[in-house]
């Protein structure tokens, strides 16, 4: 009887470019890890309380990221939305626990600036989200769990979304909104989107879908809304009292302005400044005070507080004729 022949076991040979792609997971695991050192001090675990009848009471939880060591705090505004909590708790990775208080909050923009007691905090350091590219790595750091962080690593998958928001009656689009695929777990909200280089180029907002999140950005815009909630507390935005939406410019327009688009006015609220000035429904507005407006996110940056009360020249179309009005706006009311 024939012996059985012993096959011995051969280890397939590794592709050519194995070194390669083991360099380049390890370089990537750098990446995050450095990033994620160096922001996990700066991102608390945020535990915000109203008063109830039995004392001070839950209202709320996310994360926060540190601005500047004497205790400023940024975060979402939805984190500190409710029955006016105005108290809270932040905890760090070290395990220390300061109460803050709520300077002020913009849910126009989803942003929150908060107080805690402390002088020796770990500031992060902001970047700019208009630098982002599709692709780009992204790392999400959050604190749901107070002294357990929360790290995950995506890349830019959209830039340009918009969101829109709500105060009172008053509803707008937060503009230029960052996505990501870098997952997001409950109790992030508030938390730092962080480029590679550990700079915070987004404030974690919401989910979007499986494998989606959202996260306001910041840019000069957003440090706009922050610097206004450092000084007084809340935002003041004019307001002229249109619903509108984009619109194609007719080519005797598109000559003239050198522009594709303008924004059309689809209506008027009553006893608004709008009204007051003159517009109608399919007015389509180009200018405003000589700064070009091809969407509704040109108006909305234009109505800065420092417009509340004074006049503004409003270019637009109707009928095929070039019109400018003057026209007065008002504060936009958020109540």
């Amino acid at each position: 009887m024939a012996s059985a022949t012993e096959i011995p076991f051969q280890q397939e040979p590794e592709p050519p470019d194995a070194d390669g792609e083991r360099a380049a997971l390890d370089a990537y695991s750098r990446t995050v890890v450095g990033v994620a050192e160096a922001l996990s001090p700066s991102v608390a675990n945020l535990r915000v309380t109203r008063r109830g009848r039995g004392g001070q009471v839950p209202a709320g939880a996310g994360s926060g990221v540190v601005l500047t060591p004497d205790g400023f705090l940024l975060t979402s505004a939805h984190v500190v939305s409710g029955r006016s909590p105005r108290r809270g708790h932040a905890t760090f990775v070290d395990g220390r626990e300061f109460s803050f208080d709520i300077v002020g909050a913009d849910p126009l923009s989803d942003l929150a600036l908060l107080r805690a007691d402390a002088s020796d905090l770990v500031p992060a350091t902001l970047g700019d989200a208009e630098s982002l590219r599709p692709g780009q790595l992204v790392v999400a750091i959050g604190n749901p769990n107070g002294f357990a962080g929360s790290v995950t690593a995506g890349v830019v998958s959209g830039l340009g979304r918009s969101l829109p928001a709500r105060a009172g009656r008053a509803v707008r689009v937060i503009d230029n909104v960052i996505q990501t695929d870098a997952a997001l777990n409950p109790g992030n909200s508030g938390g730092a989107l962080a480029d590679s280089a550990a700079r915070v180029v987004g404030v974690n907002t919401a989910v979007a879908g499986i494998g989606l999140g959202l996260a306001v950005p910041i840019n000069v815009a957003t440090r706009h809304v922050i610097g206004q909630l450092m000084s007084t507390g809340r935002v003041r935005r004019a307001y002229l009292g249109i619903a509108g939406g984009p619109r194609p410019l007719p080519p005797g327009g598109r000559r003239r302005f050198g522009a594709r688009t303008g924004v059309e006015v689809v209506e008027v609220v009553d006893d608004s400044p709008a009204q007051r000035a003159g517009l109608r429904a399919e007015d389509l507005i180009v200018e405003v005070d000589g700064s070009a407006v091809t969407g509704v996110a040109d108006l909305q940056r234009l109505m800065v507080a420092d417009r509340i009360g004074a006049t503004v020249a409003v270019t637009l179309l109707r009928g095929g004729r070039t019109l400018t009005l003057e026209l007065v706006p008002a504060e936009l009311p958020t109540g």
